[in-house]
């Protein structure tokens, strides 16, 4: 893990502790929230796409999971694949753990989604897989959200269409074979006015703590092939 996201997590600890201490005073209801971001990136796109959905080994590399396991996949695709279609989740932020269960839903190769609590997908149905409208539980309340749906966009780009900061990327583009935009979205409300509460100040930069984890973990699995 970098020295960035490593310096970004302790910054979320000390304002969740503020927060947490404040808490109690503040007042207002529970609130939709809506969080993005974006990157591009040198790899292929299916290839960013195995990291993304390789969802057993969240707890080992994304911000705050501390448990993650596929219990359902789908029948295997036409490459023998089988994607995941349910997960057991575990999130621990400060002393606050919380588990619950998502429904996954895989466009191979462009889309992951994941649904928790009465959260509904946004897909069409014509790009849902054959099996999605029966394999997945129903919709189960969980104490943490009302409702989340976190949602990854993988579109491959031209070599050259580039929209990045990153000077280091920048000087490497003539030998760059592939570039991949990801986007990440965070549809969620949380069950209770505390975990709004607690919520407001940091998300945005959980969310960039998340993607640049991402980032990390396709340098290692892609780079280090």
């Amino acid at each position: 893990m970098s020295i960035n996201v490593l310096r970004s997590f302790n910054r979320l600890q000390r304002n969740t502790q503020q927060l947490r201490n404040i808490s109690s005073f503040i007042g207002g209801g529970d609130e939709a929230q809506r969080c993005s971001t974006s990157r591009i990136l040198p790899y292929e796109s299916k290839e960013l796409y195995k990291v993304i959905a390789d969802i057993d080994n969240y707890s080992n590399f994304v911000p705050f999971c501390n448990h993650s396991l596929v219990t359902k996949r789908y029948p295997p695709d036409s490459l023998g694949v089988k994607w995941p279609a349910e997960a057991d989740l575990s999130i621990g932020w400060m002393k606050i753990e919380e588990k619950f269960t998502s429904r996954i839903y895989c466009v191979p190769g462009s889309i992951v989604e994941a649904l928790s609590g009465e959260a509904v997908t946004s897909l069409p149905k014509d790009m849902l897989l054959k099996s999605s409208s029966v394999i997945h539980s129903p919709a189960l309340p969980n104490s943490l959200f009302k409702y989340l749906r976190s949602k990854w966009i993988i579109k491959p780009l031209s070599n050259n269409l580039t929209i990045t900061d990153d000077k280091d990327f920048t000087r490497q583009l003539p030998s760059i074979k592939f570039q991949t935009q990801v986007d990440l979205i965070l549809d969620f409300q949380f069950s209770n006015q505390l975990y709004t509460a607690l919520s407001k100040a940091v998300t945005p930069k959980i969310v960039g703590s998340m993607i640049e984890a991402f980032e990390a973990r396709a340098h290692d699995c892609i780079r280090h092939k």
